[in-house]
């Protein structure tokens, strides 16, 4: 596929963003500047203050003096950037690589390879990106080439059709000024010196006498913009591996239009996971409304899978989530998490208990749509005889344990995160309590068992053993108590409950 890149050219950035604010500005003539060395110097203007010769980098002293009525305005250091970077995601919808002219810090670069024809054609695309930024009251110029340093160049200096074919980007640089290279000051004044005024005066000259007059930086700009050296885009948002897009002819406003962009967009995501043997584990769905405004909603599964009905329920959930407004017109699917997925093998009978059974990793998703994923736990054996260590968090559902589950002792069904402190009345040394108070109530025990000494593990950090108790009180419910060391003549006793069994 040919590389093609769009430049978007903002003439009049932040003049046109203080004309969104403030109307009433139209007609005036106005520019933003900031000190400079004890000098208040312009960094920017608007169109009428530029039909007057006021230029950006002029004092602005000098600027009144030639434009009568001019209204100077503060800037802030970073404004214009800030400004591009917001653009720059609005953007975001016509291409996944958006990135912010970093040589005069006033346009946009996208790489818009294969993105063109999802809107009927590079000329239809144009015009949609224009028509929808002068909407905004953004006055723009741009460009499409095989180049990015040829998209630069066109937009600014072209004067016949910002729409340059393919292979034409060289022949369409030959006619413009030595500018469009985005060349130093030092280096256009020594072309222009040498009477070099345009790109075709010196394209064919041998590099070693180029290099030998202009410099390695000079070769690199015109190696750019012919395409012989490539020029990687810094892009604003990194683009997902595995992201599908789907523009909509007109606006989508209801749930079953949203519904049925959805299924499209996991079609043909399932359809390239599948192929490489990938499943998804989180899918987060954006959508961009006509308004500006994006909204978005995400899922997670506890297994790789690339099943089109079942990640379809799970986005099912989030639907009433998505505010269309007054209408959504792209939708992007991105799998910014994804897994090796099993193939399934298969068999006479299908059926596997527990969570070999794709059916219960299913209805564990959609609950956890439901729910939230942080509700939903699985717990793996721990290499520690400590019960707060002794279990891990697992990251999916098919992980594997690393080590059995100790069953030689009872374990209670709850394991509390940390022991609460508990009251307890119980005959020394080693006998267990007669009854406890937890959270106000007293329980009286009528069986129990112990004590089971675990030492605590002192490599890891210091402190007493524990003696641990199961106790049953009066009304059956089960517990799991412990003394923290020893008795002792100057030491308190403590007492905590740990857990409840079933």
């Amino acid at each position: 596929m040919q590389k093609r890149f769009v430049s978007i050219w903002f003439g009049h950035l932040l003049a046109d963003w203080q004309l969104i604010r403030r109307p009433e500005l139209a007609e005036v003539p106005f520019v933003f500047a900031a000190p400079d060395h004890g000098r208040m110097l312009i960094t920017a203007i608007s169109s009428v203050a530029q039909r007057f010769g006021v230029e950006v980098g002029m004092r602005a002293a000098d600027a009144k003096a030639i434009c009568p009525g001019l209204e100077v305005l503060d800037d802030k250091p970073g404004r214009s950037l800030k400004l591009l970077r917001g653009l720059g995601e609005w953007c975001v919808r016509y291409s996944p690589i958006v990135a912010i002219d970093e040589y005069a810090k006033d346009g946009l670069l996208m790489d818009v390879s294969g993105c063109a024809h999802l809107w009927g054609g590079e000329k239809k695309y144009l015009k949609e990106i224009i028509s929808r930024l002068k909407s905004k009251g953004y006055s723009v110029r741009l460009a499409i080439a095989d180049t990015p340093g040829a998209a630069w160049a066109v937009s600014r200096f072209g004067k016949i059709t910002p729409l340059i074919p393919e292979g034409g980007h060289t022949e369409a640089l030959l006619s413009l000024i030595p500018e469009a290279l985005r060349l130093e000051e030092p280096v256009l004044i020594k072309l222009q010196k040498l009477g070099f005024y345009q790109i075709k005066s010196f394209i064919g000259m041998p590099r070693s006498v180029l290099r030998r007059r202009f410099g390695e930086d000079f070769l690199l700009r015109l190696a750019q913009a012919l395409g012989t050296e490539e020029e990687v885009l810094q892009p604003l948002q990194v683009p997902v591996p595995f992201q599908e897009r789907l523009p909509c002819l007109e606006p989508i406003k209801t749930r079953t239009g949203i519904e049925i962009a959805i299924t499209r967009l996991l079609e043909n995501l399932c359809k390239r996971l599948q192929a490489e043997g990938k499943g998804l584990r989180t899918g987060i769905l954006t959508g961009y409304r006509i308004d500006g405004h994006v909204v978005q909603v995400a899922i997670g599964t506890s297994g790789a899978t690339h099943s089109v009905s079942h990640l379809f329920k799970l986005f099912q959930l989030k639907i009433d989530q998505i505010k269309p407004a007054l209408g959504i017109e792209l939708f992007v699917l991105d799998a910014p998490r994804v897994d090796d997925a099993e193939v399934p093998q298969e068999a006479m009978w299908t059926a596997k208990p527990g969570l070999d059974d794709q059916s219960v990793i299913r209805l564990l998703d959609r609950v956890a749509g439901k729910v939230g994923l942080d509700v939903i736990h699985r717990y793996l054996p721990a290499a520690h005889h400590w019960p707060e260590r002794s279990l891990q968090v697992a990251v999916s559902v098919t992980e594997k344990p690393a080590r059995s589950w100790q069953t030689e002792k009872p374990r209670p069904t709850e394991l509390l995160g940390r022991p609460d402190p508990i009251e307890v009345m119980a005959l020394i040394p080693d006998h267990p309590p007669k009854f406890f108070i937890y959270k106000g109530v007293q329980h009286f025990v009528v069986k129990a068992d112990g004590p089971e000494r675990i030492e605590r593990e002192w490599w890891l950090d210091k402190g007493e053993h524990r003696d641990y108790y199961q106790v049953e009180d009066d009304k059956g419910q089960r517990y799991w108590l412990f003394r923290s060391g020893h008795y002792g003549e100057n030491q308190k006793y403590k007492w905590f409950i740990h857990g409840f069994f079933a």
